[in-house]
């Protein structure tokens, strides 16, 4: 989608901040913290960020944030989503992942950005930042700043599958955040008919199906179960858990831990 004045106005100062960080052609490697939780020594490899990418099927300016959300999570150290908003439909297209809460997540960012509308391809960072999805240079230089400036992931959280159950543990902080899960299909192939990306096949990765708030943390670590017939709903599915603070109770905030669990897994 041609970009807003706006949206130009978030690609320079993402482009602005690349310039201001250096440190940004340097890969930073995942923090690895060692948490006490309920007794037990519990080791887990930090992500580096998190990136929610708000994207279309109709949208002509997202095929190139949609490939480089495809790049992040090849690095393997980045929980990266992919969110598929349904108010560009009405171009001709019917995006086929698309969901109202979707585009309802975005706007509550907005909302939180202090921002008056929203735009695709936009990539929203540890819940604290925004920039234009397709600037993947930016996307790691302001994840290598935000962490540098201690707004990173800072609670270590594992997840693992054991038979008929997800465990899901959380090490200790400070303050309290909501556990999100986010449900998500590893790759979906479509063949767009209609709309800005007429006749292209497009692959799309870690695309959004539900999202749901299973709980509290109140800065104690803490441990969560989840039936792991929520992951084999789908074939090759997977789920995010997000630690997510909140500015109010429909404005999302700062994620301070995170982590990923794919069905096979």
């Amino acid at each position: 989608m041609p970009a807003s004045k706006t949206s130009r106005l978030s690609l320079i100062a993402s482009l602005f901040l690349l310039a201001a960080f250096p440190a940004a052609a340097q890969e930073a490697a995942p923090q690895t913290i060692e948490a006490k939780t309920e007794g037990r020594g519990l080791e887990v490899t930090q992500p580096k960020g998190v990136v929610e990418l708000f994207t279309s099927q109709g949208c002509a300016s997202c095929p190139p944030a949609d490939a480089a959300l495809k790049h992040l999570i090849d690095d393997g150290s980045i929980v990266a989503l992919s969110y598929h908003v349904d108010y560009w439909n009405y171009l001709g297209w019917a995006d086929t992942l698309a969901s109202k809460e979707n585009t309802a997540r975005q706007y509550a960012y907005a909302k939180m950005f202090g921002r008056n509308g929203v735009y695709t391809p936009q990539a929203v960072l540890n819940g604290r930042d925004q920039v234009n999805g397709a600037n993947l240079p930016g996307i790691k230089g302001r994840l290598i700043a935000l962490s540098s400036a201690d707004a990173g992931m800072k609670v270590p959280i594992s997840a693992e599958r054991k038979d008929d159950e997800i465990d899901i543990t959380i090490g200790e902080g400070s303050g309290k955040a909501n556990v999100v899960i986010v449900y998500f299909n590893r790759q979906k192939v479509v063949d767009v008919e209609k709309g800005e990306n007429s006749g292209k096949k497009m692959s799309y990765w870690h695309a959004v199906r539900d999202i749901q708030t299973i709980g509290m943390w109140d800065g104690k670590s803490a441990r969560f179960v989840l039936p792991a017939s929520v992951l084999d709903q789908e074939k090759d599915s997977g789920c995010a858990i997000l630690l997510q603070q909140m500015k109010d109770a429909e404005t999302p905030g700062a994620i301070v831990g995170a982590a990923t669990l794919m069905a096979s897994q």
